[in-house]
């Protein structure tokens, strides 16, 4: 497995959809039609992906608690046991959202694929970590160790961070690139030496007796921003209904705030943890506020949570980490606009 497999997907996925639209005289895709019941909105349900991860479980409890038809919208939630493939549905235009990071984000618009920020679910704080067995202390200590991540993703490009802090790139380590819940649980049995992954396979990863985490994004605060990512279909077609998932979306932290101990039931139920594992992830991603998720789409240089700074900061990262052959361009990634709308609409 190669640094550019992702690379090379996102491209095919996105040519082959830019031909499908050609073809068809319609840049829409199946799961947005431009007939609706209002303008903006369409009597088909919007298609939203997640896979696991602390800060898209909420959207379980959203489901669950009926948030979705509260704030008016039919949604289809697909989750996705591979994160990866739920990258390519949404430059193949299979989903109409889908929920991802930042740097995942920078390297499908990278590829080709118009994608779109259109809510700041959470930043990671301490949940992607790189785990190693007790005899590594040290990131030099990584020189010549057998590592797992997942190519192309979001703790490669963790590690990645790491090494290159201490002037140290994958050619000094001995990297494998698996799946990450295959990576967490070779490294669980013993096949590696360090393993980067993100919560909640992280759980998994340090049963494994002497393990611990060396770095994680709790050292590169503001790296690792997590959204959900609309595609510019969604966009122009199904403005009202992105705006109703917004709005479900704070419904859903609205319920979190309020009924806690029922919430996390919920997603400790789909992460597959216990609900005490799940309760102490919490700390390790931090869920935005509408007003701070207003304030990450503003572009201020010095903060690290300003979502245009630090894709300035990633763009050059993924080139000179052989993650991506170009930078992205920025100029439409980030929407704030449905999140000014669901903050004007609640003063």
């Amino acid at each position: 497995m190669t640094h550019c497999r992702i690379h090379r997907r996102l491209v095919a996925a996105a040519a082959g959809f830019a031909m499908l639209a050609a073809a068809c005289g319609s840049s829409s895709s199946s799961t947005s039609p431009k007939s609706g019941t209002a303008a903006g909105s369409s009597d088909a349900p919007l298609v939203v992906g997640y896979s696991a991860w602390p800060g898209w479980f909420p959207l379980a409890v959203a489901e669950e608690q009926k948030l979705f038809e509260k704030a008016g919208l039919k949604v289809e939630l697909k989750f996705f046991a591979d994160y990866t493939a739920s990258l390519d549905a949404l430059v193949a235009g299979k989903i109409d959202v889908n929920a991802q990071t930042l740097n995942d984000t920078l390297l499908g618009v990278a590829a080709g694929s118009d994608q779109r920020v259109i809510v700041v679910n959470d930043n990671s704080t301490g949940n992607d970590q790189v785990i190693c067995d007790a005899s590594i202390t040290s990131v030099k200590g990584l020189s010549g160790k057998k590592i797992a991540a997942e190519t192309g993703v979001v703790d490669h490009f963790l590690l990645l961070q790491g090494l290159a802090k201490v002037g140290m790139t994958e050619k000094d380590i001995n990297f494998t690139g698996l799946k990450t819940d295959a990576a967490a649980a070779a490294f669980a049995g013993g096949e590696f030496d360090c393993v980067a992954v993100f919560a909640p396979f992280t759980v998994q990863a340090l049963k494994r007796a002497g393990s611990k985490v060396l770095f994680s994004s709790a050292d590169f605060p503001g790296a690792i921003p997590d959204h959900l990512v609309a595609t510019p279909a969604a966009v122009a077609e199904r403005p009202a209904d992105l705006q109703k998932l917004v709005d479900a979306w704070y419904l859903t932290l609205d319920y979190l705030k309020d009924n806690a101990a029922a919430a996390n039931k919920v997603m400790a139920k789909a992460s597959g943890l216990s609900e005490a594992e799940y309760a102490d992830l919490a700390k390790g991603t931090t869920l935005f506020t509408a007003d701070q998720a207003m304030a990450a789409f503003t572009d201020r240089p010095d903060d690290p949570t300003s979502l245009p700074a630090m894709a300035r900061q990633i763009n050059p990262f993924l080139v000179s980490a052989g993650l991506a052959k170009k930078e992205a361009d920025l100029s439409k990634v980030f929407d704030s606009s449905f999140t000014k709308a669901h903050l004007d609409s609640r003063s």
